[in-house]
């Protein structure tokens, strides 16, 4: 923190005593005004300062158009500012007049400027150096803003702070938010702000700087300025006392509070501010601390902390402590108010902290980033500040010392050992990206590095068996630590010191820190021990040998309830690496010295995964300690079943905990985890801790019945669940296992997709869907495409869509809803303004179907999309629709395909397009419109703007018709597809869109697929495609073009340069056709797609035709 700057004088500098046109009288409230110009401008608040306005306003010393510009001051200190200027012209009368108002109507402030004073200043200087160092505002932005919580999660409570960024994938399940200057105000005009707040974060998120960003802030007069006293204490700090009173407690920390009683009585607005829960030595018992409401009372401080979190002490001061998540499970849930969690890195702010890692070296910067983004574990890990820090040191050093090395020599840093390897190597030979290189000797480097770690490793070992991570110099005597070895390069990096006036506490750089150099020692007093190393005291069971060590480490971190020894054996099963041997031999380590047990340990821990028991994180951790040790064979193996979907009947419990990795390591799954067609009930439920965080899963096709939708609804109602989008499609799904999802969906706060297609669910599960939709506000998709639902199924949705206001997408084609169906869910779409996609084709809905939801497009006008493919619509049906067109403002799209609209539906199909200005996508396919229907649309398109795409496939148009489209191409600017498969247009109709395509722009897809197109018309379109400049993609399979058309499109090949797809399978081309067509490839043309099937090549001319066209066009894909 720095010294307050932004509160400057309240008074001009003419408001001196003989400048005042009243002087001459008394001047004390004058004084009073001008000396007390600092507190007000820090703690008037904006609804204080209105009543002050309107006071003076009515004793006629502060005019409207005084007041006017005041307010209009761009921010609250300026605008408390400028109406002390005025009242400062305005004599003693107008300064006694303020004071009595503040001492009457807010007899805190005014306390506090009259009695506080004092202390306030002495205590805003106090915190100038506990604020002000080391905090690099630049870097600060993420903390700005908070995400609100509800709570701890189970694997926030239960996990070790790495496995839980490994895996949610360091994205937490929350999209509330709140700004740092909220953090303490209440939420609503009607709650109360909150008493006590947690923050949450794990290991090197930002807690502590948290903490010196806030109070620098307020002390600067930014945020909360009616809190006149914010009192930051660490635990580290209580540390070193074992009895204190509240009284006691504020004194010793702030000796310049003389007048304790103020925050004591609660006559001063307080923060007390606890930081680090998870280092304080005695963890909080609520249950058994004896009450305490004397404030001088001294107490065991766990009890007075409990105390003060209780209210029993400190009544009206607010309570702010930080901590990690599983410490934070110490304070009871009902007494927090308030919870919030840091939020980790984005992927920007990963490359501006690198870029401000490596300042002068943006290249370098630019390079760890590339190393970083191309390994998903890594990229995980440096959402966190710390990680990101140690992580992109080992990364510039090793390619710093890689430069000119033969790449077999060098190991690209992947696992965690190697990246603290890497860490522990530039520390170690005293190159930093910082400093330059230190010139000891390495002999006495060595020598003196191995003490360091040796003595460092046993404090760092024994403190993480004691989760003990703050050290004191008794700590560091009873260890035999020599205090001056610490004052080394080495040692500076691994343990941190803090010099207080009472006390010097030491902590590592980072509790990973502190786990690696314990895995270290382990490691090396393992080979030697013939005691449990676990047993400080050396009474135990002999142990002979490493292996015999390292098994009683792995099963102590299996069994263990906390999980803190999880990174540890990670750490440990990663010093048998070959890579991490070859990196810290010579130094740490023996050269090749884990070749005598390392397959023993891999054969132990794998053997640890063969169990039937539910698949846990802790078996997750030891696949990872097998990644470590550098045997990913079981991985890799399910890895590559993944790719190629052929995990059906593989997954063995062993298999099972391979693929609960690679859910959260791979990048197969980063995108989508499917595990379709290769799961049963067993493995499902072995696997469903690890589903919770798998944001798009796809369990297609794997013969779920009821039972699995039982377990599945269970892991949609945990708190932890982040599973946003979710298919099951094409499983055994009844009524009973939908009502199972639709209970979850009650409680769920992730899912926004879910399909559930091709299944069995009737009305009555329709119906639980919908009871849970008028409660859920997270789901935005339902697909529920062949069930059968039926006609009350709907009406039950349509139910739910009158209150729902989330939902976008509701699929329910193949349900056999009727007209009546149709008819609730248009009534429905009245009210309803938030559904933008509607799917009812195969549903029957007909005219009278068609009718229904016609009046309720004429007045919704949100939805975007509207499917009514194959429901026996008729030109009736159509009319209705089209007559909704023409006042309707917001569907985009109308699918109308495989219906029965005739002739007569054409012209009212017309005059919707030549009034409607928003519809882009029309599908007409497959209806009976014939030339006469279709010469009248065509004659609309001459007028419509807004129509992009236009598919009248297999509608009985002919030449007239295609003509008149021809037509209005020439004039339209806005259509880019148009689809005339398998109409016979022929080659009269071929060569007028030849010639509209000589002058058209827009046009991109034209398909023309078994449109009767003959050699001529093959010759058209090529002369076309030597003019045209938009057509992309142009579709003439079976037709007849021959080798006459053949070589005319190649011939238009070498001069058109947009053409990028060309579909010519089964035209009759023969040998002599493809290989004009190959050979044109040599020319200028933008092909990417050829297709050559199905014109009577053989093998051998496929395969000449294939090498000519790879050969003359490499970027060409062709099939023949």
């Amino acid at each position: 923190m720095r010294m307050v700057h932004g509160t400057a004088a309240l008074l001009p500098q003419h408001s001196s005593p003989g400048d005042h046109p009243c002087h001459g009288r008394p001047l004390m409230e004058e004084v009073w005004i001008h000396q007390s110009h600092k507190q007000l401008v820090r703690s008037i608040s904006p609804q204080f300062l209105g009543e002050i306005i309107c006071h003076l306003g009515r004793l006629e010393l502060l005019t409207a158009e005084e007041a006017s510009p005041a307010r209009e001051q761009s921010s609250l200190p300026e605008q408390v500012r400028a109406v002390g200027d005025i009242l400062a012209g305005k004599g003693s009368y107008a300064s006694h007049a303020l004071q009595t108002f503040t001492e009457t109507t807010n007899s805190q402030l005014h306390l506090h400027i009259t009695v506080c004073k004092p202390m306030v200043q002495k205590h805003l200087e106090s915190l100038q150096s506990y604020c002000g160092n080391g905090l690099e505002t630049g870097a600060l932005q993420r903390l700005t803003n908070l995400l609100l919580v509800e709570g701890l999660t189970d694997i926030q409570q239960q996990e070790h702070d790495i496995l839980q960024i490994e895996t949610t994938k360091g994205l937490p399940n929350t999209s509330k938010s709140i700004p740092l200057e909220k953090l303490f105000l209440p939420l609503s005009k009607v709650s109360i702000p909150p008493r006590v707040s947690v923050t949450t974060g794990v290991a090197g998120i930002g807690k502590s700087t948290l903490v010196k960003l806030f109070v620098y802030t307020w002390a600067k007069g930014e945020i909360n300025r009616d809190v006149v006293f914010v009192l930051p204490l660490t635990f580290r700090e209580l540390n070193t006392h074992e009895k204190l009173s509240a009284e006691r407690l504020i004194c010793s920390a702030f000796p310049h509070i003389t007048e304790p009683s103020c925050i004591l009585a609660g006559a001063a607005r307080t923060l007390l501010i606890l930081d680090g829960l998870d280092e304080f030595k005695t963890p909080l018992d609520f249950s058994n601390a004896l009450v305490c409401t004397d404030p001088k009372k001294e107490i065991q401080v766990d009890n007075l902390i409990a105390n003060i979190i209780r209210g029993n002490l400190l009544q009206e001061a607010s309570v702010w402590v930080t901590a990690r998540p599983t410490a934070a499970t110490q304070i009871p849930a009902g007494l927090v108010d308030r919870m919030t969690e840091i939020r980790g890195f984005g992927a920007a702010e990963v490359k501006d902290f690198l870029d401000q890692m490596f300042l002068d070296d943006r290249d370098l910067s630019s390079q760890v980033l590339q190393h970083i983004r191309a390994n998903r574990s890594l990229r995980v890990l440096c959402t966190v500040p710390g990680l990101c820090r140690i992580s992109g040191s080992s990364i510039a050093y090793y390619l710093k010392t890689s430069v000119g090395q033969p790449q077999e020599t060098t190991l690209v840093p992947r696992t965690l050992s190697e990246i603290y390897s890497y860490y522990f190597k530039m520390a170690l030979g005293g190159d930093w990206p910082e400093k330059p290189r230190e010139t000891l000797r390495i002999e006495q480097a060595v020598s003196n590095s191995k003490k360091i770690v040796g003595s460092l490793g046993r404090l760092a070992f024994y403190g993480l068996l004691r989760k003990k991570h703050v050290f004191y110099e008794q700590d560091m005597k009873a260890h035999g630590i020599d205090l001056s070895l610490l004052q080394s390069s080495l040692g500076t990096r691994l343990l941190l010191k803090e010099e207080m006036q009472t006390f010097t506490a030491y902590y590592f750089s980072h509790l990973t820190m502190q786990e690696f150099l314990a895995a270290l020692y382990y490691y090396t007093a393992a080979k030697r021990a013939i005691f449990d190393l676990f047993t400080e005291s050396g009474m135990s069971w002999p142990k002979l040998g490493f292996l015999s060590h390292f098994k009683s480490a792995v099963q102590r971190s299996l069994q263990a309830e906390d999980r803190q020894l999880d990174i540890f054996v990670r750490f440990l099963s990663g010093l048998l690496s070959p890579q991490v041997n070859k990196l810290l031999s010579g130094w740490l380590l023996v050269k090749d010295e884990q070749n005598g047990f390392r397959s023993q340990a891999i054969t132990f821990l794998q053997g640890c995964l063969n169990t039937d028991y539910a698949i846990s994180l802790r078996t997750v951790n030891t696949v990872r300690c097998l990644y470590e040790i550098q045997h990913m064979e079981i991985a890799n193996t399910v890895e590559e079943a993944m790719k190629s979907k052929s995990l059906a009947g593989m997954l063995t419990p062993v298999n099972c905990s391979a693929l609960a990795y690679l859910l959260q390591a791979s990048d197969v799954c980063m995108e989508e985890t499917n595990l379709s067609n290769c799961l049963t009930y067993n493995v499902c439920k072995s696997l469903l801790s690890q589903l919770l965080f798998c944001h798009n899963l796809r369990l297609d096709n794997n013969q779920f019945q009821d039972n699995v939708m039982e377990l599945l609804g269970s892991v949609l109602s945990v708190k932890d669940c982040q599973i946003q989008k979710l298919s099951l499609a094409e499983n055994q799904i009844s009524n009973k296992g939908a009502k199972a999802l639709a209970r979850s969906l009650l409680v769920n706060r992730s899912l926004m997709v879910l399909d559930l297609r091709s299944n069995s669910i009737g009305p009555a599960g329709a119906r639980a869907l919908a009871d849970a939709l008028k409660k859920n506000q997270t789901l935005l998709s339902l697909n529920l495409q062949h069930n059968t639902i039926k006609e009350d199924g709907a009406t039950f949705l349509a139910e739910a869509l009158l209150t729902n206001h989330r939902l976008v997408t509701l699929h329910l084609q193949k349900n056999a809803i009727g007209a009546q169906g149709a008819r609730k869910i248009a009534e429905a779409l009245q009210q309803n303004r938030s559904l933008r996609e509607l799917t009812l084709s195969s549903n029957s809905v007909g005219d009278n179907g068609s009718v229904a939801l016609a009046e309720a497009l004429r007045v919704n006008h949100s939805l975007q999309s509207l499917d009514l493919q194959s429901n026996s619509i008729s030109s009736a049906g159509v009319t209705a629709l089209t007559a909704a067109l023409c006042s309707n403002k917001g569907l985009l799209s109308l699918n109308l395909r495989e219906n029965s609209i005739s002739k007569e539906g054409g012209p009212a199909i017309a005059r919707a397009l030549r009034t409607n200005s928003t519809l882009r996508k029309l599908d007409l396919a497959a209806n009976l419109l014939c030339d006469e229907g279709g010469r009248a649309i065509a004659s609309a398109i001459k007028d419509n703007r807004a129509l992009t795409s236009l598919h009248l496939q297999w509608n009985f148009i002919q030449a007239k018709a295609a003509t008149a489209l021809a037509q209005a191409l020439q004039s339209n600017s806005s259509l880019a597809s148009l689809d005339l498969q398998e109409n016979a247009i022929g080659d009269e109709g071929t060569a007028a869109l030849s010639a509209a395509l000589k002058v058209n722009t827009t046009l991109a897809d034209l398909h023309l697929q078994m449109a009767s197109v003959g050699p001529a018309g093959a010759q058209a379109l090529a002369e076309a495609l030597m003019f045209n400049k938009s057509l992309q993609i142009l579709d003439l399979r079976g037709n007849s073009i021959g080798v006459a058309g053949a070589k005319a499109m190649a011939n238009a090949l070498r001069v058109n340069s947009s053409l990028r797809r060309l579909d010519l399978q089964e035209n009759s081309l023969g040998m002599d056709g493809a290989i004009c067509i190959a050979t044109a490839l040599r020319g200028n043309h933008g092909l990417t797609y050829v297709n050559l099937q199905g014109n009577r090549i053989g093998q051998s001319g496929a395969k000449m035709i294939s090498d000519a066209i790879r050969t003359n066009s490499p970027s060409c894909v062709v099939d023949v």
